[in-house]
């Protein structure tokens, strides 16, 4: 179970991240950010912006109301290393078009879990669960 709070701090970075990609272009900036998706998808608690938050940010915040398996988080993140590769191979093998297409997915996706809190990738791992019968909490109480 982790904090809803750290994924969402994430997406946040991720959105600026990918806001830089569009506007560079950048196809080693899109690689960046697919190896953080990567690691971040294999071994949740050793990703990057996950250390910034529970480093600098959680300290200085009250205990979360909720907590969220990390199963969900974990193929979101998974979502995200696909688009954020796909944008990496477009920009780095001279289809900017394809690259754009990609990062577009990819801020998308982020922007909407750190604005509003809706984990795209999340809803859909769990939509997952429910339609192969092996239903998952989306939450629970933090205690």
């Amino acid at each position: 179970m982790t904090d809803p709070r750290g994924p969402r701090f994430a997406a946040a970075v991720t959105t600026v991240v990918m806001v830089a990609v569009l506007l560079t272009g950048s196809g080693w900036l899109a690689l960046a950010q697919a190896a953080v998706f990567a690691l971040t998808a294999a071994q949740p608690r050793l990703g990057p912006y996950g250390l910034i938050y529970r480093t600098l940010l959680a300290p200085r915040l009250g205990k979360p109301a909720e907590l969220e398996p990390l199963g969900p988080v974990r193929f979101a993140q998974a979502v995200g290393f696909v688009f954020a590769a796909v944008a990496t191979l477009g920009y780095l093998l001279g289809s900017p078009l394809t690259g754009a297409i990609a990062a577009s997915f990819a801020l998308a996706a982020a922007f909407l879990n750190a604005a509003f809190g809706l984990c795209l990738g999340c809803e859909l791992f769990l939509a997952y669960r429910r339609l192969t019968g092996r239903p998952l909490a989306a939450r629970v109480p933090a205690s």
